[in-house]
């Protein structure tokens, strides 16, 4: 009696453990580490409920110039996927970090690694100078800005999701799509809002070439750049220079928050210009629809600069 006792007690046991272990692995979450907040919407957005997302980068902090914190390594080494810009925007912290995180499942080449510069079509690739001090050696890394890419991500990131955990392959996919459409939708009201805007007297001249994919996409002249090179920061004569060349015409000076104001003070008092200071990336742990309000925003200053 006492054996089939024991017996009864093991079998329940081994149904409870059974039962609740087969929970667990289903409630498991992939963990995803965006470096930007702009990776971490795709993330968010494509993995909905079976991803958990933490963002390594501030959106108020200039990303080429972080450095790996242990607060980084910490995340990257319970991370399955690692969602990168690449382009060499982060070059100068994500090595080192992904490297004394101690997790080969997110290293270069490796499945959970995930590098969107590679899946596109980058701009002013061949015009880079590393010996100059350009920070964009292998192209402008800054196509957050640009719905379109970011279309392409959102479809190329549900793959590599899917390849990661093929139980909801077909929700990343249909996730994907979603956001391919909300996109699309955000693309056409951002044309909407700027189609009566162009004309040849009016651009906008930017402190860093981090917003030219979204002004290439709506047709907004570039009329100059405050640093003489990407990442070096403006000087006298580099200012002067512009000021000679744009005297007379119409438009705004645009940069981040974290840039030095005094270049963009100058040369907005000598053109009589508005400055308009606005960030590169959306909110902390933002989804699609603080993005949306992140380049609503930026069609907004760019409608003010019009004469």
């Amino acid at each position: 009696m006492f054996k089939q006792y024991l017996l009864r007690v093991a079998l329940v046991w081994f149904a409870l453990i059974a039962l609740f272990g087969h929970s667990t692995l289903a409630a498991a979450k992939l963990n995803v580490v965006a470096t930007t907040t702009s990776m971490g919407m795709l993330a968010k957005e494509v993995g909905g409920e079976y991803v958990s997302v933490t963002t390594l980068a501030s959106p108020d902090r200039d990303t080429h110039y972080l450095q790996a914190k242990p607060s980084m390594m910490m995340a990257l080494r319970k991370a399955d996927l690692v969602i990168a810009v690449g382009a060499d925007l982060e070059i100068g912290w994500l090595p080192a970090a992904i490297g004394s995180a101690s997790n080969p499942k997110i290293r270069n080449n490796q499945p959970g690694y995930f590098e969107a510069a590679q899946f596109l079509d980058l701009i002013s690739k061949d015009a880079a100078d590393r010996s100059k001090g350009d920070v964009h050696p292998g192209g402008n890394p800054h196509f957050n800005l640009d719905p379109e890419r970011m279309a392409i991500l959102a479809n190329q990131l549900a793959l590599r999701l899917g390849e990661l955990d093929k139980t909801h392959t077909s929700a990343y996919q249909a996730n994907a799509q979603s956001l391919t459409r909300k996109l699309a939708r955000l693309t056409q009201s951002l044309k909407q809002s700027l189609k009566q805007r162009v004309n040849n007297r009016e651009g906008v001249v930017l402190m860093h070439n981090n917003a030219d994919y979204l002004l290439k996409l709506l047709q907004v002249p570039v009329l100059g750049y405050m640093e003489p090179v990407p990442g070096i920061p403006p000087n006298a004569s580099h200012l002067k220079g512009l000021a000679d060349t744009l005297k007379n015409r119409q438009g705004i000076i645009i940069h981040a928050p974290y840039h030095q104001n005094s270049g963009p003070r100058k040369l907005a008092k000598i053109l009589g210009w508005q400055i308009k200071v606005l960030p590169i990336e959306p909110p902390k742990g933002a989804g699609f629809r603080e993005y949306r309000k992140f380049l609503s925003d930026w069609a907004v200053a760019l409608n003010s600069g019009r004469g």
